[in-house]
């Protein structure tokens, strides 16, 4: 994460668009935040757009704007948020899920930064600075025709992999410090102490909702408090069972094809959740931890690990770099 906050204040004294990347709940957009504020822009607009929360002629308007007439509910001219942006910054969250006719009209506006309302032959030109952000890999997009290439060079000016909780356990205590006070002042409450076992039991969690889900669990903790401690007792069924060892012990006498559709089951539950492709979503998922348990396994020396996974040793790096799975000490592969 100090590598992620180096590159935040570096890229922000720029103009050039930021790609961010990293699992939903990783505080991307806090980080897009915080490019904007550092940035010579700070006292223009920041304007946050989802893109995966509207439908592609919905999101088109909500971008570009429109005017009167241009469809059956426009019945006033509408100024869109990358015109509202001008000599501020943008942020688009779920870049992966706009379509390729939408990502031609953003491809525009990158290069000439300029484009026409829905409905509209005018030409507006704007100074607004891009932030993209994506919870899935753009380069499988890309190679699956999903995004366009060009569109992803033009973003991928400096791209910020974001890592997940799961990967950085010793953040964990700050942050719920951090929320702790955040929710006892938004509750008028008081808890200040933290019970060391319910620690213990949060940097064992795997976090599947990452940051996100941290905080949701800290606001219900200071809300069920009847004292001033945060203790086991306040923490979901699921992070409770998150002690070493816990998880293997649970598994134990189930077949793996049960494990395996119930894995599938709540894979694809959490993809239609969050409006994703259903296939990626999950086999990529899977993948990875296949690659990061067999990888840790030889010592992250890859051509081992090549070997007991099947595949190809230029195939296996291509994977571990796309799922961001380089040996913890970033030292180059012994094989």
């Amino acid at each position: 994460m100090q590598a992620v906050y180096a590159t935040t204040r570096r890229v922000a004294q720029s103009n050039a668009s930021v790609l961010l990347l990293g699992e939903t709940g990783t505080g991307k957009e806090l980080i897009a935040g915080a490019i904007h504020r550092l940035s010579d822009r700070r006292s223009g607009p920041f304007v946050k757009v989802n893109c995966g929360a509207l439908s592609e002629s919905l999101l088109e308007s909500e971008l570009f704007g429109h005017v009167r007439g241009a469809f059956t509910s426009a019945v006033s001219n509408r100024t869109g948020r990358f015109e509202a942006a001008h000599s501020g910054t943008i942020f688009l969250d779920e870049i992966n899920s706009t379509s390729l006719i939408l990502q031609v009209k953003l491809l525009r506006v990158l290069q000439e930064r300029e484009f026409e309302r829905v409905g509209d032959t005018s030409t507006i030109t704007v100074d607004t600075r891009v932030i993209a952000a994506s919870n899935r890999d753009l380069t499988t997009e890309v190679q699956e025709e999903r995004f366009r290439e060009d569109l992803y060079w033009r973003l991928n000016v400096v791209p910020i992999d974001i890592p997940p909780l799961r990967r950085r356990p010793e953040d964990i205590p700050a942050l719920v410090v951090h929320f702790l006070n955040y929710y006892n002042e938004a509750n008028n409450r008081f808890v200040v102490h933290i019970q060391k076992e319910a620690l213990e039991l949060m940097q064992h969690y795997h976090w599947p909702g990452n940051v996100r889900e941290l905080q949701n669990y800290i606001e219900r903790a200071v809300v069920m408090a009847d004292g001033d401690e945060l203790t086991v007792e306040l923490l979901p069924d699921v992070v409770r069972g998150a002690a070493p060892g816990s998880r293997t012990v649970s598994l134990r006498g189930v077949d793996f094809d049960t494990l395996a559709q119930e894995m599938v089951e709540q894979g694809v539950r959490e993809a239609e959740r969050e409006k994703v492709d259903i296939h990626s979503f999950v086999v990529n998922r899977i993948e990875k931890e296949v690659i990061a348990h067999v990888l840790a396994d030889c010592n992250f020396v890859q051509t081992k690990a090549a070997a007991k996974l099947g595949i190809n040793r230029n195939t296996l790096h291509k994977k571990v770099k796309d799922y961001n799975l380089e040996s913890p000490d970033s030292s180059e592969d012994a094989g």
